[in-house]
């Protein structure tokens, strides 16, 4: 009688176990993509020297890189990306994964400088933002989903350069 009820558990558990293999293989992992989006400006004069971009109009085609450390600081991610017609990046990190490491997640390990500017009088770096040494990452609480993909949106920036004809600031 033991003998009877040891073989219908075994079975059962092998069924159960052969069900739940099935079922998940059915269902194919769900894709999760980092995104990072901000915009480009050609800071005026008036505001040179400060991180306000009042009266700051956006730059179309400017490039920005994306860079991810991992936790030897080490660079694990570069790209550039070209902003649009309105100054807008949208930065698709395909190939970036994140590790369980805490400091390779992207608010942590990764940050966005400008590189270049298409306009001849508006190509000097500034450091709104920190553009500089990279301005690090906002997480907004933006996700885009679809049937097996799932996108976490971050932010960076606003950046900006200046021309290089302004005067000197005063106001230090």
């Amino acid at each position: 009688m033991a003998s009877n009820q040891l073989l219908i558990l075994v079975s059962s558990l092998l069924f159960l176990q052969s069900a739940f293999a099935t079922l998940m293989a059915a269902e194919p992992a769900k894709k999760t993509d980092v995104v990072v989006e901000g915009v480009v400006y050609c800071q005026s004069c008036e505001q040179a020297g400060t991180w306000s971009l009042s009266g700051a109009k956006p730059i179309p085609a400017a490039k920005v890189s994306v860079i991810c450390k991992n936790h030897k600081d080490q660079v694990s991610y570069y790209k550039v990306f070209e902003t649009d017609g309105t100054g807008y990046f949208y930065a698709q990190l395909e190939g970036f994964t994140m590790s369980q490491c805490l400091s390779e997640h992207p608010l942590q390990a990764c940050h966005v400088k400008p590189v270049s500017s298409p306009l001849q009088n508006c190509n000097l770096l500034t450091n709104v933002n920190y553009g500089l040494y990279g301005s690090p990452l906002r997480y907004e609480t933006k996700k885009l989903f679809g049937s097996n993909y799932e996108a976490v949106i971050y932010a960076a920036g606003p950046l900006a350069f200046r021309p290089d004809h302004c005067p000197l600031p005063t106001h230090f």
